[in-house]
This record gives structure tokens, sequence and C-alpha cells, in this order.
């Protein structure tokens, strides 16, 4: 302290050091502040976009996710649809079969048998039916001949003298520019005659693929279904176990369920025919039957060319007639037999089935209306399972499907 009163500042090694911490604080300070204008405004930006907009946002960007996931996985499935498709034919014939087999088995059945005699059943079936639609059409060959030619001319006549008040020479003029026409595209009709041959030979190779994959699915289906639990990570295989069950559980209810909705349109509507004496009454009843696995779709269509056919041999009056039977019968499969039985079957809401179907056959055509009312069954089965959270109390499972 000096004589005058006043504090001088102090010299020496501490005071020094003191006095560059603060210098050093300050400059850390000041570089700070540009990282604070940035959060402090990044902070108003955020709060300037409404939670609403926030949310949408977060489920718009996993949403485009989800759909190009789904889109790279169809692409894949349309480039293998030659493989992919019999797999999934032999997958519903297999759980169509598997309780066959299994019923011969607890029977005393040797296993092999048990597998022979499904798939024999099955060929007896389809060959059954072939036989007995040819017999019809070739027996019945002359009279059909007969009444073409009838309906022909009877259309005819009533181009002459119906409301259109065509001549002869109309008539021939509009026969050869379709005649034309068709020598215009002859090279489009050579190119589908090499399709056609190329279809034929893809056809042979999914049937075979067909039975191969569904023998194997017979065989040994516990151990595949195995092979693809042990896949996933452990902590998820008791999920994917019981997901599967209970998806399989709903195809095998699904097929048997189908089949019973098939037989009562295909004996409906072809008895229907046959008391009408409709031609090719047991040739429609076949088509109805198998036309029946498209949900919605296949009976209308086929029911629509049981009209057509009484319309064109038969007159309009049977073909009013066989309309209303085909609607009867419609009415009966989706007032009865869809809500009690299919509707508890696969659990499915009606408008979702007539949605998933037109969907798959945008997508896929015939086969992907076929397959959707089953894959949206399965699927639905399947997400109920894993979000109830009953897995989690089952061990890692050493036998998924024992009875595959």
């Amino acid at each position: 302290m000096s004589d005058s009163g006043e504090l001088r500042p102090r010299s020496g090694f501490f005071p020094r050091r003191r006095s560059s911490v603060r210098q050093s604080e300050q400059g850390s300070n000041s570089s700070l502040a540009p990282l604070t204008q940035v959060a402090t405004s990044v902070a108003s930006t955020s709060g300037s976009v409404p939670p609403g907009m926030q949310i949408a946002g977060a489920w718009a960007w996993r949403l485009l996710v989800i759909a190009g996931a789904l889109a790279v996985l169809l692409y894949v499935v349309a480039q293998f649809s030659l493989v992919v498709i019999p797999l999934l034919v032999a997958v519903i014939l297999s759980a169509l079969l598997v309780p066959f087999k299994n019923f011969l088995l607890r029977h005393g059945w040797p296993k092999w048998l048990g597998i022979v005699v499904p798939l024999l059943t099955v060929f007896i079936v389809i060959g059954a039916l072939a036989f007995l639609v040819a017999t019809q059409i070739s027996s019945g060959y002359g009279d059909l001949k007969t009444q073409s030619m009838a309906s022909y001319n009877a259309f005819l006549d009533w181009l002459k003298h119906g409301p259109l008040q065509l001549s002869d020479d109309q008539i021939s003029g509009y026969v050869g520019q379709a005649w034309a026409a068709l020598q215009a595209d002859s090279s489009a009709l050579v190119s589908g005659a090499l399709s056609l041959g190329t279809t034929v030979g893809h056809v042979l190779t999914g049937v075979l693929l067909v039975l191969f994959s569904t023998i194997f699915i017979l065989i040994d289906g516990a151990g595949i279904w195995n092979w693809l639990v042990r896949v996933f990570p452990k902590r998820a295989r008791a999920a994917v176990d019981g997901a599967g069950k209970s998806g399989w559980n709903t195809l095998r209810s699904f097929i048997r369920v189908q089949i019973l909705v098939a037989f009562v349109d295909a004996v409906g509507i072809g008895l229907g025919a046959l008391i009408l004496q409709v031609p090719l009454a047991i040739p429609i009843a076949v088509l109805v039957f198998l036309g029946s696995f498209i949900p919605v779709v296949g009976a209308v269509l086929t029911g629509a060319l049981a009209v057509f056919i009484a319309l064109i041999y038969n007159g309009w009056v049977v073909a009013l007639i066989m309309l209303g039977v085909v609607l009867l019968v419609q009415q009966i499969e989706g007032h009865v037999l869809q809500p009690l039985v299919m509707g508890t079957a696969v659990k499915v809401h009606p408008l979702a089935v007539v949605l998933a179907v037109a969907g798959g056959s945008i997508i896929a055509g015939i086969p992907g209306a076929f397959f959707a009312v089953p894959f949206i069954a399965v699927l639905n089965v399947m997400i109920k399972y894993i979000a109830s959270g009953l897995w989690r109390e089952k061990p890692e499972p050493r036998e998924p499907i024992p009875d595959a």
C-alpha cells in the first residue's frame, strides 16, 4: 500500500497466471457466441413448425421407406415369378394335404404311403374332372355345332332386320375389314404363337416345381420351417415361430372353407344349368368350382359365362332364369357362407377381401387375385400374434410346425 492509500497491483507469478486464465475464458466465450446463435436459430425454427406437421413429416419418411422396400420386394418377386408362383401353389396345396397325411400316419400307415396317397388323390381328382369335361364336350359337339350355326344365323338376321338395319354388303364389308386387320397384324399373331409356346413351356416347368415342392414339404416340412426360423436372430425366433403357426392354421382353415364355398357355388349353378337344359352344364360347374377360388370375382365371371351360353343356345328367357339362379347362389354365398363360415375362418372384413382381390389382380393378374385373400388373412393373423406379445413367454422353438 502506497503513501496515498491506493492499492497497487501485485506483481509476481500468480497474479499474472490469473490474468491469463481470465483472458482465455473471455476468448472461449467469444468463440462460443456463434454456436449459441446457431442453436437459438435452430430452436426458433423448429418451434415455428406445428407439432402436427412434425409428426406428419416423421411418419412420411418412414412410410416412404416402407413403400420403397415393398416396391423392391415386388420387383424381385416379379423377376422370379416362375419360381415364386409354383412355390406358393405348393404351400397352399400342402396346407390341404398335410392334414390328410397326418391322418394316415396316426392310423398306422407307413410314412412313404402317407405321402404318396394324398398326391395320387389329387391327380385322380384332377384327371377325373378333366375327363368328365372332355367327355361332355365331345359327346355334345354335334349339337353344339348345330346350335352355334343357328345362333349365328339368328344374329345375322337381327343385324339385317333389327334396329341396325344393315345390308348384306355392309356386313360383308365389316367382315372384310376385320379380316384385313387380322392379316395386317399377322406378325403379332406369329409372335403371340411363339409366346404361347413359351408359356406352355413355363406351365410345364411350373407344374414340375409345384410337384417337387409339395413332395418335399410333405416329407420334411418341419425341417424346412426349423431352418427358416433359425435364419432370424435368436431373440426373434419365438415370435417368428408363433406367427408362422398361426398363419399356417389360418391358411389350412381358408383352404377347407374355400373348397366348401366353391363346391356350393358349382353345385348350385351347375344344377340350375342342368335343369334349364343349358349346354355344357357339367363343364360350367367345373369352371365355377375352379373360379370360386378367386373370391368375389371368380364366381361372378363364371356365372356370367353360364348366362352367356344360355343366351346363345337357349334364348333370352332361359338366360334370364339362369341369371336368377346365379344371383341366388351368389346371395347364399355372400349372406350365409361368407359371414358365417369364411369370416370365422379367415377373420378378414369383406371390404378388405374385395380390395385385396382388386389390388392383387392389378399387380399380378390372375395369380395376384388368387393369392390376395390367403396372403391378407395370413399376414393379418401373424401381425396380431406378434403384437399380442404371447411369444415372450415361450422358449425357443424346436419343432415349430409339428404337423408339417
